[in-house]
């Protein structure tokens, strides 16, 4: 079987950070909250807004809502942002630039000149990307929790584009996928459009831009989350249930992300796979993409020397996420931060944030040297409505080529655990909506449960471990 690509090798030992004037703490607190580096020369005391941007010291979260044509994505950011504002987030909404264009003047005939394709999209980043960096600007600036949703994102452009034109056109703009994806929005909402599952809700009379058939809408719906695909948190909402179902399952899942309480949450089923998939077999219509993958544990001094009282347990790693061709060249990287907080209950809670290279390499440096540095392949995949990661072991070699296979799936609170919320346990989920049916293109050998057992020999926490230690 031919092998999956491999980035260039890029060892963390090779880079000689020069340019830091000091090293970056990030396990300063349990909260594991990171420092943002200032490049400016003050001369004067800055205002609490400047000081508020500067050092982003209150929770940030940027979410995107994309999908077909009558998804519901106006309903929904209106509903989403009116409940995270009633909770106590600053919550600010980025409109389309598509839309701002084609209701000030812009009509389809201009695309009858040569060219004008690229400059429309040319156009459309540019306004999206302004308009979201100066809103995030303001949220950042009031210094307290802050939301920003972003009607569609910057990779909605890809599903107007051939694979080889979007290529040119991220080249030409000196910009990868990667940057433009995962570093730069914490998830994605893919709402899936009326025409795929609800036809008889759908529409063209709310939407004075849309002219799509019900056929050209599910075209669409596919192109368009495809052009997400590799996110590691892209959260697909169907019609399965009506669309107050549809618009419940997006307030849940976005109230667990930002840390409120929630009636569902995203949990993510584990296989273990007889074998590595071999991507050649996979069928025409599955979109993939490959990435290599770098997880470094954090040493953090307080957690390691003070008894914990709020969690049971907690650690911290980084993670370098590198976007692969299918011939092994790199497109493009991106940096993030975990923290894990592992309640006495058992319950498992996540912190993520996007970090720069810099603050990375600054983080390494506190890297726990009683474990390995795991190294994967990865292959992201959207098949049957579900997001799929397989999970390749590289490092360390005692695992190599252990493979695991992760799939987003959704848990809804049962009853008992609603009327007992108030009193004792607040994790008492019931099994996930739906069974998740498995490509017969994957040889899964068995289920991973959730257990001690399970959790020694499979999950990357514990494979992280050196026992020569």
């Amino acid at each position: 079987m031919p092998s999956l690509p491999t980035a260039p090798s890029n060892s963390i030992d090779d880079v000689v950070d020069t340019s830091l004037p000091q090293r970056l703490s990030f396990l300063q607190s349990r909260k594991c909250r990171t420092q943002s580096i200032d490049e400016t020369l003050v001369t004067q005391a800055p205002s609490q807004a400047e000081t508020n941007i500067l050092t982003k010291s209150a929770p940030f979260h940027k979410f995107v809502l994309t999908g077909g044509p009558c998804g519901g994505k106006t309903t929904a950011l209106a509903r989403l942002s009116s409940y995270l504002r009633e909770r106590g987030f600053e919550v600010i909404t980025v409109p389309e630039a598509f839309t701002i264009l084609a209701s000030n003047g812009f009509e389809m005939s201009y695309f009858s000149v040569d060219g004008m394709p690229f400059c429309v999209q040319n156009t459309i980043m540019d306004v999206q990307m302004a308009l979201e960096d100066s809103f995030e600007r303001v949220l950042r600036a009031k210094g307290k929790p802050g939301v920003l949703l972003c009607d569609r994102g910057l990779c909605d452009g890809s599903a107007y584009m051939s694979a080889d034109e979007w290529d040119q056109f991220l080249t030409k703009r000196g910009t990868t996928l990667a940057d433009i994806r995962e570093g730069r929005y914490n998830a994605v909402f893919h709402l899936v459009t009326a025409a795929e599952g609800a036809e008889e809700f759908y529409t063209l009379e709310n939407n004075d831009v849309r002219t799509e058939t019900p056929e050209q809408a599910r075209a669409l719906d596919v192109k368009t989350r495809g052009a997400w695909v590799g996110h590691p948190k892209l959260i697909v909402i169907d019609n399965q249930t009506d669309f107050e179902g549809k618009l419940n399952k997006l307030v849940s899942i976005a109230s667990e992300l930002v840390g409120l309480p929630s009636t569902s949450k995203q949990v993510t089923e584990k296989y273990l796979l007889k074998e590595i998939p071999n991507v050649q077999e996979f069928p025409n219509d599955i979109q993939y993409h490959l990435f290599q993958v770098e997880k470094v544990y954090l040493y953090d001094t307080e957690t390691s020397t003070t008894a914990l009282t709020d969690f049971a347990e907690e650690y911290s790693f980084i993670r370098k996420r590198t976007h692969l061709s299918r011939d092994g060249r790199a497109l493009g990287t991106t940096y993030g931060l975990t923290t894990v907080h592992i309640t006495h209950s058992g319950k498992q809670i996540e912190v993520k944030r996007i970090i720069t290279q810099r603050e990375y390499y600054a983080a390494y440096k506190t890297r726990d040297m009683n474990r390995h540095v795991v190294k994967q392949k990865r292959i992201s995949f959207i098949w049957n409505m579900q997001s799929f990661n397989v999970h390749i072991y590289m490092e360390p070699v005692h695992v190599e080529n252990l493979c695991i296979v992760h799939v987003q799936q959704q848990q809804i609170m049962s009853n008992s655990g609603e009327n007992e919320a108030n009193n004792s346990n607040q994790d008492d989920f019931s099994p996930a909506i739906a069974t998740i049916e498995m490509p017969s293109f994957l040889k899964v050998d068995r289920k991973l449960l959730s257990g001690k057992q399970d959790d020694k020999l499979y999950s990357a926490f514990s494979i992280s471990l050196r026992h020569d230690s």
